[in-house]
């Protein structure tokens, strides 16, 4: 015999809801934060448009990027909407996982590119950090097939716990490897602020890259520590408080990168009289 079971909430009394409690808000929750990246692109190619004498390629790859994140959310709020309606994801997940797959890897790749100076400080990329793309890239091909082997099945299969084990493994590794350029750009630029002259313009871009490190840690630790946390500790019916709370992280994020290297002629970190300069060239020697 052929048996169905159907599993769905009501929400008025009539409508059928075949999400979780903690989980219904969550297409309503994704196409918003969608339009707002929309709205961030937007703005984005308009700041590119008015500055294009100082745009660079990594500008680019950024827009690219928010196109990716946009159109990774717009398929994860269809997804979730018809599942809602239907109890079934009816091939919107395929979508997901594609743009999802594609969002992280220009991520972390856009990351790196940014901490080695890559297109904002030089044209080219040293053997040490074509390394590390090549070890990041890979890994996060692999890490989206563990999230895609985790997200279309669940606990009752056999391999479901070393899954989410090595999705975890191989996201940690990731992070920790698009750390190394942050670190090496950093050194470099307070070895060459002691011999060169241009100690000013040295520095503030020691400055810069110093801010972005600990964006970039702030992030990576609040998106997989305290969201996990979140996960675990909130109540059933507000497990979507740690959705919500990754994508405002990730907004935050976008927000500072994008300011902190934006295309305009005078960036606020590349401006510093001789004085500040001489100052902060002391401290610098101090601490060291």
């Amino acid at each position: 015999m052929d048996v169905r079971t159907g599993l769905y909430n009501i929400d008025d009394g009539v409508t059928k809801d075949y999400l979780s409690g903690g989980l219904t808000q969550l297409p309503s929750l994704y196409f918003i934060f969608s339009i707002i990246y929309l709205c961030f692109l937007g703005f984005w190619i308009s700041v590119c448009f008015k500055n294009q004498r100082s745009v660079h390629r990594v500008h680019l790859l950024m827009g690219g990027l928010l196109v990716m994140k946009a159109l990774n959310l717009i398929c994860a709020a269809e997804d979730k909407h018809y599942v809602k309606v239907t109890g079934t994801p009816h091939g919107w997940d395929v979508l997901f996982y594609i743009f999802q797959f594609i969002r992280v890897v220009l991520l972390f790749t856009v990351i790196v590119l940014i901490g080695t100076g890559w297109s904002f400080l030089k044209p080219f990329l040293q053997e040490k950090e074509k390394k590390v793309l090549m070890i990041v890239v890979p890994l996060q091909v692999l890490a989206n097939v563990a999230s895609i082997v985790i997200g279309e099945t669940g606990p009752f299969i056999k391999d479901w716990v070393t899954w989410n084990q090595v999705f975890l493994l191989i996201d940690i590794i990731c992070c920790c490897a698009i750390i190394f350029p942050i670190v090496w750009s950093i050194r470099s630029l307070r070895e060459t602020s002691k011999t060169d002259g241009k100690a000013a313009r040295n520095l503030a871009k020691l400055t810069l890259f110093r801010q972005f490190y600990i964006v970039v840690i702030g992030y990576l630790y609040f998106t997989r520590i305290v969201v996990f946390a979140l996960k675990t500790i909130a109540a059933y019916k507000y497990q979507w408080v740690a959705s919500a709370a990754e994508e405002i992280a990730s907004l935050v994020f976008y927000l500072v990168m994008f300011y902190m290297f934006r295309p305009v002629e005078k960036n606020e970190y590349f401006v510093l009289d001789e004085e500040a300069a001489e100052m902060a060239l002391k401290d610098e020697e101090f601490e060291l």
